[in-house]
């Protein structure tokens, strides 16, 4: 077994069932985090084949569109997903009855909101999860950034971030999707990137 992440990332690249199994020997609190974005159904389906009892962890920032509420909940039940929400500390409600509308990416609010509904839920989850192993769905053809990603890391807090779905194309996860029968959802909107090639910040800060 490769015992380096230079090796990892060399020799399970493009094998990723078993970057998992790997991943889930090397720590005792995995987690996956998810939108219930495009093609979501992947990973979650991947992990839970491995771990049908790992948290699912969804940072639930109240802008989801009607159809991306719909597909998350056949999907926790088609898989039986361990899911935990983090939710802002607001309500979309009561955040707009004092500031107003989601602002663009254009204002000098946005910022704030991307902090408020995306990434204090997430720092949030890992003060209190304090998971060692985190299984994410990047993928490298998603932004410029993530396309100079390695398929495993570890950050400065010993975090060992899993992507093992970072080489693969939305072809490959199309049939992916069609060998497994699993559902997809392409009505998704995030309202911290609202650019599709767009990040939000999450995935740099970690």
């Amino acid at each position: 077994m490769p015992s380096t992440l230079e090796q990892i990332n060399r020799d399970f690249a493009n094998n990723p069932q078993a970057l998992i199994e790997w991943a889930f020997s090397q720590g005792e609190r995995p987690i996956c985090t998810t939108n219930f974005r495009p093609f979501e159904a992947v990973i979650l389906h991947m992990v839970t084949q491995v771990r049908p009892d790992i948290p699912i962890v969804w940072m639930d920032s109240g802008y989801n569109t009607e159809a991306t509420y719909q597909f998350a909940d056949a999907l926790i039940q088609r898989l039986n997903l361990n899911i935990v929400s983090f939710l802002p500390k607001r309500t979309r409600a009561h955040r707009e009855a004092l500031e107003g509308p989601m602002p663009g990416i254009d204002d000098p609010r946005h910022d704030a909101f991307t902090q408020e509904v995306k990434l204090e839920p997430f720092e949030r989850a890992l003060r209190e999860m304090k998971p060692d192993v985190w299984f994410t769905a990047l993928r490298a053809e998603d932004t410029p950034e993530r396309a100079k990603m390695q398929v495993v890391s570890r950050n400065s807090d010993g975090l060992l971030k899993v992507a093992p779905l970072l080489q693969w194309t939305a072809k490959d996860m199309y049939y992916y999707l069609e060998a497994h029968d699993l559902p997809n959802n392409f009505d998704y909107f995030d309202p911290t990137k609202v650019e599709e090639k767009r990040e939000c910040g999450l995935h740099l800060q970690h």
